[in-house]
């Protein structure tokens, strides 16, 4: 089934066309992410990991079992024309599917290859209880390998996701000032991004400056910012359930001489990278191309991480571009995100998120590559 069919529609005649190649005879599904795609709900998931919800999916039919907390947000936010059959009866879940096995005379149900393991057992048990036989093959990241490849309306909501990030960018580039710390330059971010259209945030923005900006995971703090230091920021906004993912580094005031060496290293490293990318590509391959270019300039012992990863309805989702081996497939958002970190000194990351296509790798972000200095 193509990718190119967009929604929920198209989405659960992929999901379709393999349980028929495989001869399931339906497929459980409790991952929010998974949920969200298939059903097409916008504003019922929390993704807390509470897991409240599951799917039956047959060849003819679509259930879906949630509680009263949602039951009438689903009926609200289902799209216009949806066959879901909703369910609030006060049952267990895995009890529930079990019924569903039985009244859909399944003898194969397929379960996500993350499925609890209390939830596994009490299903084993339930379908013991209402007396049939039915094995249950593990999904194995099907599911997450289908929605690694986005359709045209999954497109458009990270774009608006990105336009939002872009602008709070610009916003920001003329907020930050020596004197503000780290903390408050991620609430005058963060509150930009609500502002103007965000639902949400893609995770917790990360406000680094000065020697706290070689950490790339690092927590905002109540460290005051300084002229002559780099501010790195990254960050994103999710809209409608959809996420973007951008890093930037700025200068406050007039970068030294090594900051501009690094920051440029950082940006010829993403922009080789960039061009390198197709749809069939090994996420390795481009992972170990921006090795190469680091290591060649001297600083290969500075950059530990992974150049990207996918990204949509959670902000890390498949292709990689890291150490494991997988294809890049047309259709693929994913993020490229190479960086240079000196411990005690400073940091340097440039992200842009975009998708491959037939050409190579289109970016949605729109901000600039250039140093972006702060006039203080």
């Amino acid at each position: 089934m193509s990718a190119s069919i967009s929604g929920p529609v198209g989405r659960i005649a992929r999901v379709r066309a393999m349980m028929e190649e495989r001869g399931y005879d339906a497929v459980v599904v409790r991952d929010e992410a998974n949920l969200r795609w298939l059903t097409g709900a916008e504003g019922v998931f929390d993704f807390t990991g509470e897991l409240p919800h599951a799917a039956f999916i047959t060849l003819d039919d679509t259930y879906l079992h949630t509680d009263s907390r949602y039951f009438n947000t689903f009926e609200e936010h289902l799209p216009e024309g949806s066959t879901w059959k909703l369910d609030m009866r006060v049952i267990d879940i895995f009890r529930w599917v079990a019924e569903r096995a039985r009244d859909s005379r399944c003898r194969v149900v397929a379960i996500e290859d993350t499925t609890e393991l209390s939830f596994y057992t009490g299903l084993v048990r339930s379908l013991e209880d209402v007396s049939i036989v039915c094995s249950l093959p593990q999904l194995h990241g099907d599911l997450r390998r289908m929605r690694a490849v986005k359709d045209a309306e999954e497109v458009e909501l990270m774009k608006k996701a990105q336009a939002i990030t872009d602008a709070a960018f610009q916003h920001m580039l003329g907020f930050i000032r020596p004197g503000l710390t780290e903390k408050q330059l991620r609430i005058e971010l963060e509150n930009f991004m609500y502002e103007h259209g965000a639902d949400g945030l893609a995770f917790g923005s990360i406000v680094a400056a000065g020697p706290n900006a070689a950490n790339p995971h690092a927590i905002p703090s109540d460290r005051v910012v300084e002229k002559g230091e780099f501010v790195l920021m990254d960050y994103g906004a999710r809209y409608r359930d959809y996420n973007s993912d951008m890093t930037r580094t700025v200068s406050v005031g007039e970068p030294s001489s090594k900051m501009r060496e690094i920051y440029d290293i950082v940006r010829h490293t993403h922009e080789e990278c960039a061009k390198a990318v197709y749809a069939g590509i090994d996420g390795n391959e481009i992972h170990e191309l921006s090795r190469k270019l680091i290591g060649e300039a001297g600083y290969g012992a500075y950059y530990g991480h992974g150049l990207g990863h996918g990204v949509g309805i959670d902000i890390h989702e498949l292709p990689n571009f890291g150490r494991t081996h997988n294809t890049v497939a047309e259709g693929s958002v994913v993020t490229i995100e190479p960086g240079i970190y000196l411990p005690g000194e400073f940091g340097v990351r440039l992200e842009d998120y975009g998708i491959v296509t037939d050409k190579g790798f289109e970016p949605f972000t729109q901000s600039p590559h250039e140093l972006q200095i702060i006039d203080c």
